[in-house]
């Protein structure tokens, strides 16, 4: 029986690439998005992170359809960039509720299901600029150092029931997102990236996809970033 995956902000960008992905290498993948629809024939749930109820009612709704969720893939998040001078505390709380406490109660909850199975794999999608920092991002950049610290000590606690728990940190990605960029921003990030160009999202699916069959690897942290944070 395929093992059933749950990627969440899978209905584009990168979450996109990877549902599609895992699908290909034999998964039974659910697209968790707010909207409760993905495209390309993926099953889906309507799944907002930043609410508890929702994570529990999407969680419930994957299990009497298809079973236990085996792998998570906690990609969904937001970003409300802007100097901390001049940034509200709905942008501090929303991106932290999203992007850091959204991402800790799934895994809270898939590990309800792992344990019992004595297996699992939960991967947090960070970013590079959780350990390097970014200007206008002091947000953002918290809560993805925060995965960190997170996956690390749950990695700890799980370990012995056969449970991994690692982070991805993508550079910069062709998506939605940064196609919205200037030439001039895009230029200067380039300049910074010793590949010289961006990631595509399939390069960030292809390292969920091996670290999903890796089972001597919890705690990592591996940088998906064109050389661009290398020694932070």
């Amino acid at each position: 029986m395929s093992t059933i995956a749950l990627v969440t902000g899978g209905n584009r960008g990168i979450g996109l690439a990877t549902a599609l992905r895992l699908r290909e290498s034999g998964y039974q993948v659910v697209v968790g998005s707010r909207s409760g629809e993905a495209p390309d024939g993926l099953d889906t749930v309507r799944l907002d992170v930043s609410s508890p109820e929702s994570i529990n009612a999407a969680f419930d709704d994957i299990e009497s359809r298809f079973g236990t969720v085996g792998l998570l893939v906690a990609n969904a998040g937001i970003t409300r960039d802007g100097l901390l001078m001049r940034m509200s505390d709905e942008d501090i709380d929303d991106v932290l509720q999203t992007n850091l406490a959204g991402s800790i109660r799934l895994a809270r909850r898939a590990l309800k299901g792992m344990i019992r199975a004595r297996a699992g794999r939960i991967i947090f999608v960070g970013s590079v600029v959780g350990l390097l920092g970014s200007g206008g991002q002091v947000n953002y950049a918290a809560a993805k150092a925060g995965l960190v610290g997170a996956a690390r000590s749950l990695a700890r606690e799980v370990g012995s029931r056969g449970i991994t728990v690692n982070v991805i940190a993508p550079g910069f990605v062709e998506t939605d997102m940064t196609a919205e960029l200037d030439d001039a921003v895009r230029a200067g990030i380039l300049g910074g990236i010793p590949l010289g160009r961006y990631a595509q999202p399939a390069e960030i699916a292809d390292t969920v996809d091996f670290l999903a069959s890796a089972s001597y690897i919890t705690g990592a942290v591996i940088p998906v970033d064109g050389g661009l944070g290398m020694g932070h």
